[in-house]
């Protein structure tokens, strides 16, 4: 077994399935979008953040600021912060004042 492996399932007959660890670097455009969402959520709205140049770790730590500033849940997908509810002037108010370059984007 690798070193950047954990093992995540085992049975007595010896079945093992590994899941990577790796850390993704995710790179943007230089514009950080965000946008309100509702398709596919059972019309409950979600603000989703897109383009941070940044890995998965500092995704993460980014999203708890985020949750305790806004005051509500939230998760990270693929590299998009979703935050629950319409939030997006606090969320614009929050990455300007990291100094990113920040876009609301549509509608």
């Amino acid at each position: 077994m690798a070193k950047d492996n954990r093992l995540v399932y085992s049975t007595d007959r010896g079945r093992i399935k590994e899941e990577a660890t790796t850390e993704k670097r995710r790179e943007g455009d230089g514009v950080v979008r965000i946008q309100r969402e509702s398709k596919g959520r059972k019309g409950k709205g979600v603000t989703c953040v897109r383009g941070l140049p940044s890995s998965d770790s500092e995704l993460k730590l980014l999203l708890a600021e985020l949750k305790k500033r806004c005051g509500c849940g939230g998760t990270l997908k693929d590299g998009v912060i979703e935050i629950q509810g319409d939030k997006r002037n606090e969320i614009k108010a929050f990455l300007d004042s990291r100094n990113y370059t920040v876009k609301l984007a549509g509608g």
